[in-house]
């Protein structure tokens, strides 16, 4: 009890003065059943809330008020008088009352005909596209953005367990909550200042960072990456709002009426404009559906504020909230311009209500609107990705100059906190721990060199038996110009020492020209992948699975070394020119064979490979977004499509080379969000080799033997079934993200998702690519050496999967059928595989 009560005089002293009146509590119907989605408003003000599904509220502001008032319709509105400026815990009961004269409509669903409220919403369906920035040719305005993210739920267990031994001193920052009425911590936060040009003729927009400003781990890529998830653009008035890879159906979506219910509560004056207040709540539990209300104007029908929170129920990982609130000014009477967007998210292992989390917090704040100043093609084209150290070090004069909004009391004192943390040993500790599970590395600064990834340290397969590897990287920083990589592996069945080192070097920040060169020897899978890949020290997860159905014996000794030259001419284009020369034999000769028929040979048959090949590829990437400047960039989206082309060029007797050939290759990966029934990923290949080549250097059809769900493989597939030289493939899988098994009231509480799929392939070969192989084609296991019993080119091989996500939140399994060729030796008719992962 005394623990207790020093604690909350600690919190109390620490925000006395910022938040002047508080509320906090539950609002209960005479029958005592809580009252959802209830108006909590205080009296003579536009500031409020509304209850929560267990009926419970919170409600804070910077102003003094004497007097809350609760209502819902289809109860008496009630005026509690306030006693103090503190008020928590209060018990609220609402008694039957009369409906509203002015709207007959009834508690609990909301009916779609004759409601005044949808008859408002679909007027802003129709003046949607004449709001905002939108209605102008070109636009450009002032953003300032600041992310924040803290502890939260700080208690005095917390403050006194052995984890913040030795770091008292941080609980000074501590702060609560205005929207959630919780305690918390802050622990980051990162200011950004730029300058946004648009042009809605050519559909372009731009943003120029001028400033930015870090604490605490900004240093962390994991981190960083995780902060540019929460800066992802929406608009309201958008049908569909993502958030966390997961689509929400916005309140003033098309589809909304079927979503949600909607009552129209009130009507005032909002800076001298009359205004409508809609409130929404959703229809169903499960979905992916916010609660909170909005302010509409009357003519314009354009939004001055509104507030979303999503549904506690809602079908989604580790955030128990998310709560967005965004207030327009008035342009010239008419016109509405978004001023401020504030969005919360409390990250939390679980939901319930008392779980400790993290809040992610982000304002931003737009001003300085220009209009129909036309710019030039070459404006929005100019820089790529440039990197200027003089807008991460910008003065305290600079800031002061640039913030939109100041800084509060303890948004100044978290970067001197942080700073101090920093010092701290155990605090280094633990950041370091987090660092390597996060990113896989044991960082060593003090020589600039990280160990890693710990995460490929062991690996089993037939030719290796247990393999142990260790590898290492140079890291200076995030932004290094240069990186060599390198890693040492040894087989204890083989008794054999492998190795891999690497180079790039960025000799031009500003069209990204990168040199880079490397050589590996080592055992592998081959043939696990139609698409080349150009990472020289890539390695197939199925040459080393621990676990595996067949034989994994099937490997090849290969000594590969490339230099390329690569550069990005154009934002989201690279053009990569590079060469490789490489050896390949077979690792387990006595079941696996590469042999190929040579009349140069002393037997007419040779079994080891000689090249040295050529290529060109163009690799686009529209809509990616990146972060880090250096010669490394983390992708932080996966919502963008990617068009790949690749030629390639055998160039006989270069270095010994063998054989002369050419092989032309497209990849075309493209996710599709269908609204809120989830998202499609497609990925189409094909490609050709031009000339009579060995088994090693054709296109073999990507089998997978391990139980892991591996991308672009066929699971139902062994290792070398089909072989071409000709291909098309296709793989279709869908997420419904658990819309189906949401409406299920057995399974609706497991959040379970989803996911069906879908795969098939044509391919072709030569006969004289069938001839020259022969030796290598009977160590496989083919009924027939010919053309139609090697490549899938009487009919297109298929196979289908249905899947569960979501178990436990962090695995998948996937049961796959194989729709055809079930007469294939060895031919394995269903398989189950999984897949662990962390997925909001």
């Amino acid at each position: 009890m005394k623990s207790t009560l020093y604690c909350f005089l600690a919190i109390l002293c620490s925000y006395t003065g910022f938040a002047q009146t508080k509320v906090s509590g539950v609002i209960k119907d005479a029958s005592g059943e809580p009252i959802p989605f209830a108006n909590v408003v205080f009296k003579n003000s536009i500031q409020g809330t509304i209850s929560n599904e267990d009926g419970r509220f919170y409600l804070e502001s910077d102003e003094t008020y004497d007097t809350v008032v609760f209502s819902f319709v289809g109860y008496t509105t009630k005026e509690v008088k306030l006693t103090k400026k503190v008020n928590y815990k209060m018990e609220v009961v609402l008694e039957d009352g009369e409906k509203l004269d002015a709207v007959v409509i009834v508690s609990g669903k909301q009916p779609k005909k004759n409601n005044p409220a949808i008859d408002i919403l679909r007027k802003i369906w129709k003046r949607k596209r004449f709001n905002g920035v939108r209605q102008f040719k070109q636009y450009a305005y002032d953003k300032y953005e600041k992310v924040e993210f803290d502890l939260n739920t700080i208690d005095s267990a917390m403050m006194k367990s052995r984890l913040f031994r030795g770091m008292e001193f941080i609980f000074s920052e501590i702060d609560t909550s205005s929207i959630t009425g919780k305690t918390y911590l802050p622990i980051f936060i990162n200011e950004a200042v730029s300058k946004v040009y648009g042009d809605n003729i050519k559909n372009k927009e731009k943003e120029d960072l001028i400033g930015n400003k870090n604490s605490g781990f900004s240093s962390n890529e994991t981190i960083t990456a995780f902060i540019k998830d929460l800066y992802a653009d929406y608009d309201i008035y958008d049908n569909y709002l993502k958030f966390f890879d997961k689509s929400f159906t916005s309140p003033l979506s098309r589809t909304g009426i079927n979503t949600y219910n909607y009552v129209l509560v009130d009507t005032a004056y909002i800076d001298n404009k009359w205004c409508y207040n809609i409130v929404y709540y959703p229809r169903r539990k499960n979905e992916l559906t916010f609660k909170g209300d909005f302010w509409v104007n009357d003519s314009t029908f354009a939004i001055k504020k509104i507030n979303l929170q999503a549904s506690k129920s809602a079908n989604i990982n580790w955030v128990k909230e998310i709560y967005i609130e965004q207030e327009f000014d008035v342009l010239n009477d008419s016109v509405f311009l978004l001023k401020r967007d504030y969005m919360l998210s409390d990250f939390a292992l679980r939901k319930k209500e008392k779980s400790k989390g993290v809040y992610g917090k982000r304002t931003t704040l737009y001003d300085n609107y220009v209009f129909d100043e036309e710019k030039p093609d070459e404006f929005y084209k100019k820089e790529i990705n440039p990197f200027n150290e003089e807008i991460y070090e910008r003065d305290d004069a600079f800031w002061e100059e640039n913030r939109l909004e100041k800084l509060n009391k303890d948004e100044k004192g978290v970067y001197k906190m942080l700073d101090t943390l920093k010092t701290v040993p155990k605090f280094k500790r633990l950041y370091s721990l987090a660092s390597i599970l996060a990113s896989g590395y044991v960082e060593f600064d003090k020589y600039n060199i990280d160990y890693g990834p710990i995460f490929s340290t062991f690996g089993f397969n037939d030719v290796e038996g247990i393999r142990v590897r260790a590898g290492g990287r140079t890291y200076f920083g995030p932004n290094d110009k240069w990186r060599i990589e390198g890693y040492g592996a040894y087989g204890f069945k083989d008794n054999r020492f492998k190795y891999g080192i690497s180079g790039k070097w960025l000799l031009n920040p500003r069209n990204r020209l990168i040199v880079s060169a490397g050589n590996r020897r080592d055992v592998e899978q081959t043939g696990v992948s139609l698409t080349v890949n150009d990472n020289v020290l890539g390695r197939s997860f199925a040459s080393s699975a621990l676990f595996a159905s067949g034989n994994s014996d099937r490997l090849t000794n290969i000594n590969l070394s490339t230099f390329a030259v690569q550069m990005e001419p154009w934002k989201n284009i690279t053009l990569r020119l590079g060469s490789s020369y490489k050896t390949m034999r077979s690792a387990s000769p006595t079941t696996f064979s590469l042999s190929y028929l040579d009349p140069q040979a002393p037997n007419g048959i040779n079994d080891r490979l000689v090249q040295s090949e050529v290529n060109f590829s163009i690799d686009m990437t529209p809509g990616r977004k990146t972060i880090r400047h250096g010669v490394e960039r983390k992708i932080v989206n996966d919502d963008f499509p990617r068009i790949y082309l690749n030629y390639s060029r055998g160039v006989e007797g270069l270095f010994n080379s063998d054989f002369n050939y050419s092989r032309v290759q497209l990849f075309y990966r493209q996710p599709f969000q269908i609204g809120g029934f989830g998202r499609t990923y497609t990925t189409l290949e094909a490609g050709k080799t031009f000339g009579t080549v060995p088994l090693s250097l054709l296109n073999v059809v990507p089998g997978n033997q391990a139980y892991f769900s591996i991308h672009n493989t066929f699971s139902q597939l062994n290792f070398y079934e089909f072989v071409t030289d000709t291909y098309t493939s296709l793989h279709i899988e869908h997420n419904f993200n658990g819309r189906i098994f949401s409406r299920i009231p057995l399974l609706r509480k497991l959040n379970l998702r989803e996911i069906v799929g879908i795969r098939g392939v044509w391919g072709s070969i030569s006969d004289e690519n069938v001839a020259m192989n022969v030796p290598a084609f009977q160590s496989l296991p083919f009924r027939s050496i010919t053309p139609e019993r090697i490549a899938p080119n009487n009919q297109i091989y298929w196979e289908y999967s249905l899947g569960i996500g979501n178990i436990f939140k962090v695995f998948r399994i996937d049961f796959n059928f194989r729709g055809n060729y079930k007469n294939n030796i060895d031919a394995r008719q269903f398989g189950v595989t999984g897949a662990f992962g962390f997925h909001f």
